[in-house]
């Protein structure tokens, strides 16, 4: 079955572009595009689509509003969205990932990243642009000043995995360095979710840079 996609934008030639790389992949098809956050929220309840791919600055309603109205009490069965975004300009993106989204890309990231995103957020995994991960993290997560220490809410093998996580790692690539299987990372993963209250691997990574997991 296809992975089916909703495209919100509110310019024309960044949702016609992105139609025509989605829709030539024999595994997806567009099932609605959307130049507003509102239209985005409605069209995406209507049709409930796999994937949403959102800006952030649009009108009426913005990527972050439109990502947190669809995922409020959801208990994760809405969409997987992805933040498209100009990192630059755009700073809200933690905000998003906060917020409950899957992942986010820059705007140039390409035709190859969009595609792995959009497979990517489709299986429960995230794919954030690789050229800004660290940079990202270390930009806008402040360290918790007080509060319990990492060591004392995950165990050892836990903040190992954690710490791949946070530099952007696959479940794949994070079995093979700790030498166990991907299905004891997605145990890892599952646990260490539960433990911190996130709702993926994304809040996962932004709590290792917030409590030193990462440096």
């Amino acid at each position: 079955m296809a992975i089916r996609v909703l495209i919100a934008d509110d310019q024309e030639m960044v949702r016609a572009g992105f139609r025509a790389i989605i829709d030539a992949q024999p595994d997806m098809e567009v099932v609605a595009d959307a130049p507003d956050g509102v239209i985005a929220v409605s069209e995406a309840r209507r049709l409930k689509p796999d994937v949403c791919l959102f800006d952030i600055r649009m009108p009426r309603l913005d990527g972050l509003e439109a990502t947190r109205t669809l995922l409020a009490g959801g208990n994760g069965t809405g969409p997987r969205i992805v933040v498209v975004t100009t990192f630059d300009t755009d700073e809200y993106v933690y905000g998003a990932l906060r917020s409950g989204a899957t992942g986010f890309l820059l705007k140039d990231s390409g035709p190859t990243l969009l595609v792995e995103a959009v497979r990517a957020a489709a299986s429960g995994e995230s794919l954030i642009s690789p050229s800004v991960t660290v940079r990202l993290l270390e930009r806008l997560t402040d360290p918790v000043p007080e509060g319990p220490k990492a060591t004392h809410v995950l165990t050892e093998r836990e903040l190992d995995v954690v710490e791949l996580v946070a530099r952007g790692k696959t479940n794949a690539e994070i079995a093979e360095t700790l030498f166990v299987s991907v299905s004891t990372v997605k145990t890892h993963l599952e646990a260490v979710r539960a433990k911190l209250g996130v709702r993926n691997r994304v809040g996962i990574a932004a709590w290792a840079w917030e409590h030193g997991v990462v440096g």
